[in-house]
């Protein structure tokens, strides 16, 4: 009797909120090996809020995280980093001041990371993002949103994580600039990471993805394969529409 393998991030009943105001309810989805799973929903629906509960920087009310199987729940975000979560957030959170490699090191600043591989770490940042090698003494601060974006990409792997969580990485960006970012993603999938990606532009995000949920008010609403969700009325209706201006 064969049976299913163990997702590498699942999410089960997690509840958690600012306060005493409530955001998610009973939020329950999972990632498997290799996988792209997208996450869409309205402003407000509680997208980054699960992002960060997941990431340690919002503790869960009730429910689980686990990793591989192990229960991470309510984990420091730093002790998550070394277990394999690393977080891509909304803004970047870059450090302007400082180089592009010395951001790129920053990501690296842990226990799992502080061996050899850093070297190479470095090395695979600026084979994804040539442009990074381009402008390794350049301040962040400096960069064109598409390039900061590429180096937040590039900051998150230099973790080696084996679960990867972006949060809007495509917001306010070129259509040229979206496509290099995803062509990287899939790479990075076919190359056996996880990925969560929460993605307001349903239609590029689906199309990268493997499977896909829609959250509304905290809950989620609807699940399924991208196709489906591709072709659902529903989705293509709220998600589907147009982009806000963009930055190169």
């Amino acid at each position: 009797m064969s049976t299913e393998p163990t997702p590498v991030l699942s999410i089960d009943a997690l509840c958690a909120g600012y306060g005493r105001v409530p955001v998610l309810r009973d939020v329950t989805l999972d990632v498997g090996a290799g996988e792209m799973v997208t996450l869409l929903g309205a402003n407000g629906a509680g997208k980054s809020t699960l992002l960060k509960a997941v990431m340690g920087l919002l503790r869960p009310t009730s429910g689980s995280v686990r990793l591989s199987g192990a229960d991470v729940t309510g984990h420091a975000p730093e002790r998550l980093v070394r277990a394999g979560l690393a977080l891509v957030p909304e803004g970047r959170m870059l450090f302007g001041p400082m180089s592009v490699d010395e951001n790129l090191l920053l990501g690296a600043h842990t226990r799992r990371a502080r061996d050899p591989g850093t070297t190479e770490g470095l090395a695979r940042a600026r084979g994804l993002f040539p442009v990074l090698a381009e402008r390794a003494r350049q301040p962040a601060e400096t960069l064109s949103g598409g390039e900061q974006q590429m180096l937040a990409v590039g900051r998150a792997l230099m973790s080696r994580p084996r679960v990867l969580l972006l949060d809007e990485p495509s917001l306010g960006l070129a259509p040229k600039v979206i496509a290099a970012i995803f062509a990287v993603l899939d790479t990075l999938r076919q190359e056996g990471l996880s990925i969560l990606l929460v993605e307001q532009d349903a239609t590029v995000a689906l199309r990268h993805s493997d499977r896909g949920y829609v959250m509304r008010t905290g809950r989620i609403a609807l699940a399924g394969s991208a196709a489906e969700l591709l072709a659902d009325e529903s989705v293509r209706e709220i998600y589907l529409g147009s982009r806000p201006a963009t930055e190169g």
